[in-house]
């Protein structure tokens, strides 16, 4: 980030007043016209860039529901009963090609076929196949899109994840929902732009962490950063004054600290100091924003009855599902869960199923409350992990019992709402769900899908940083998938 290049960029108002041509005279003249924004943006909006969105948005903010460690789609989505025919057949060199392995299966001396031990049925007008774990989400087949042909480059779980949330493998990039609150700016002054939730799980006890990078802002300014509201105690640490100061007394030291920062910002341009000014002035008002929004006191017993009945424990999935939902009615423009436990080495017969109880009943009540409260038309919601599971087994293999190692090469998500077509299935993967038959799907063609949905060309949201242009979605041809787009 160039410091100097940023502050001219974000002149403050005393700075833009006086050295505008007409001065004040000119800023009263434009306090008479109608406010505008970017195509199909309400007036409210506050901060972004200037033409951005570049179409009319179909959503005006997303959830993404991130299941970390990888979900099976073998298990779950992606239906293959020819494997029962072939089970503990090793897996034939025509299907895996040499293609790589992690390290945790490359020393086995078979790769031995384990058929999903789930049984599934076809859902809605797609005639969807969803295993029996997941019988809410079978419900719901007609109010999402299912694509079961992603792929990745990423073998490994951190850089997966990282690839995923900020486009590059190596850490150093921006989020995807820094990305949005730097190009879209915000439609809520009161909460963070980017919020982030890491729920609990009752899967895999172990399970990969967490960095703060997938949230980050990168080379951007941190004050587009997520800001990550904790499961356990008080949301936010230090959200409460402190006994004896009171909300007045805040108030007169916020103000003088913002004077001591605005001439220090003058001397030296930094923007960091901006995002610094505008982070005290956040806090301030999430004293008092961030209680209401989590005080579920006021929902209806038919809502959390729908959330299922982990919603009234904090830090539980069910819980940050609903919050989502509170957060999206407040307009935060981009929410992120985080629920790990999905990374089944083994044991996938004990702990799938725990897994799959934590998120299935909250996404179905998630979709379904958004849509009859007349959000899930302008909310995007994303399912999925960072890649997918082998169809061999790693470690021992019974009819009852076994495990699947990392498998990059296709897996799936689901995706509803906000510019996104319901009730459709697409692509398609070889009998073995190992390699892709039809319409792949690069992680930074949903991306760029994700940003379209909420009026982004991706091709054209970038920053300047270390003499390039840096995208979200890299510099390799990439493209929304328009099969799915509503």
């Amino acid at each position: 980030m160039d410091p100097i290049r940023e502050y001219v960029q974000s002149m403050t108002r005393r700075h833009f007043l006086s050295r505008s041509a007409m001065g004040l005279g000119s800023a009263a003249l434009a306090g008479l016209l109608p406010p505008t924004g970017g195509a199909g943006e309400p007036a409210k909006r506050s901060g972004g860039l200037p033409g951005v969105p570049h179409f009319a948005p179909k959503a005006k903010r997303a959830i993404y529901l991130f299941m970390a460690g990888a979900p099976s789609q073998m298990d779950l989505f992606d239906y293959k009963p020819e494997m029962d025919k072939l089970f503990d057949k090793d897996l034939p060199e025509s299907i895996r090609m040499g293609q790589r392995l992690t390290t945790m299966t490359s020393g086995q001396k078979r790769f031995p076929i384990a058929p999903s031990k789930f049984e599934f049925k076809q859902h809605g007008r797609s005639g969807a196949w969803v295993s029996e774990l997941l019988p809410y989400t079978a419900k719901m087949v007609d109010d999402i899109a299912i694509v079961k042909t992603l792929n990745t480059e990423a073998i490994n779980h951190d850089p997966a994840i990282t690839y995923i949330c900020t486009g590059h493998q190596l850490p150093g990039r921006a989020s995807l929902g820094a990305w949005l609150s730097y190009g879209l700016g915000t439609l809520n002054e009161n909460l963070p732009t980017f919020v982030v939730l890491t729920a609990s799980w009752t899967g895999r006890k172990e399970a990969q962490a967490l960095f703060n990078r997938l949230w980050g802002a990168g080379f951007l300014p941190s004050k587009y950063q997520g800001v990550s509201l904790r499961s356990k105690g008080d949301p936010v640490l230090f959200l409460a004054n402190p006994k004896g100061v009171s909300p007045a007394t805040r108030r007169r030291m916020l103000a003088a600290l913002d004077r001591m920062n605005q001439d220090t910002l003058e001397r030296y341009g930094d923007p960091e100091i901006q995002a610094r000014i505008a982070q005290y002035e956040m806090a301030f008002r999430m004293q008092t924003s961030v209680p209401e929004l989590t005080n579920i006191a006021g929902e209806s017993k038919h809502v959390l009855d729908m959330y299922g009945p982990d919603v009234t424990k904090p830090g539980t999935f069910a819980a940050s599902c609903l919050l989502a939902r509170r957060m999206a009615e407040r307009n935060v423009r981009f929410v992120q869960i985080f629920h790990r436990g999905w990374d089944q080495h083994g044991n996938i017969g004990g702990d799938l199923p725990n897994q799959c109880r934590d998120v299935d009943q909250p996404c179905h009540a998630l979709i379904q409350d958004l849509k009859q409260r007349g959000l899930l038309d302008d909310t995007l919601v994303v399912w999925g992990g960072e890649f997918g599971r082998t169809v061999y087994c790693q470690g021992k293999l019974t009819r009852e019992n076994y495990g699947r190692d990392h498998h990059p090469r296709c897996f799936t998500v689901w995706m509803a709402g906000g510019g996104i077509k319901p009730g459709v299935v697409y692509g398609q993967t070889d009998d073995f769900s190992y390699n892709i038959v039809d319409n792949p799907v690069h992680i930074h063609d949903m991306n760029a899908t994700i940003l379209h949905c909420l009026g982004i060309d991706h091709q054209r949201l970038s920053f300047k940083w270390q003499g390039l242009d840096v995208r979200l979605t890299g510099v390799e041809p990439h493209q929304p998938v328009k099969a799915i787009l509503a």
